[in-house]
């Protein structure tokens, strides 16, 4: 799919499998289900040597005596693959034009080898910008949870996402 922005086409086809969304397609309440991911030892890992390289990420005898008992993810990798199921089947490429940041990101549960985590983006508010009336402000309550039904991450994001054309004036 081919989409066209700012003068530029952007290729989609290999992005998102969902449709086609503008801001405008987004209603607050409205909770998406933006699929689950498994989280290996060897991902783990391997993020953590890269970006965490504490102890209880890269080194599972040292994690089996350290303060979780065992290996755990960082939260950075486990904000890592809630990003990527969003960007999968939630934000659109067509329209997204980034984000201001998020607030009260929380880890409240580590995520272990073996894990799956389901993610879930739930519409909190979704407003037109009033000095920009290309786009709209999105806020989002995002949310991981693993196989046991416990909630791994928790975040609210802000997101800038262009209006559908033709309802931008």
């Amino acid at each position: 799919m081919l989409a066209w922005r700012d003068g530029w086409a952007w290729d989609t086809s290999g992005v998102t499998d969902h449709g086609v969304r503008y801001f405008d397609d987004y209603r607050p309440g409205t909770t998406y289900d933006c699929g689950s991911v498994e989280v290996s030892e060897a991902e783990i890992i391997s993020f953590a040597k890269q970006f965490d390289p504490q102890p209880f990420h890269v080194d599972p005898a040292a994690a089996a005596h350290g303060p979780f008992g065992g290996l755990i993810a960082s939260g950075w990798h486990t904000t890592a693959l809630v990003m990527r199921k969003l960007v999968e089947n939630f934000l659109p490429a067509e329209a997204s034009l980034g984000s201001p940041g998020v607030d009260e990101l929380r880890w409240p549960h580590p995520v272990r080898p073996g894990d799956t985590l389901r993610v879930r983006a739930t519409v909190l508010e979704a407003r037109r910008s009033e000095s920009k009336p290309d786009r709209g402000i999105m806020k989002t309550a995002l949310e991981a949870v693993n196989q046991d039904g416990r909630r791994v991450m928790h975040a609210t994001a802000t997101n800038f996402l262009r209006v559908r054309p033709g309802l931008d004036s």
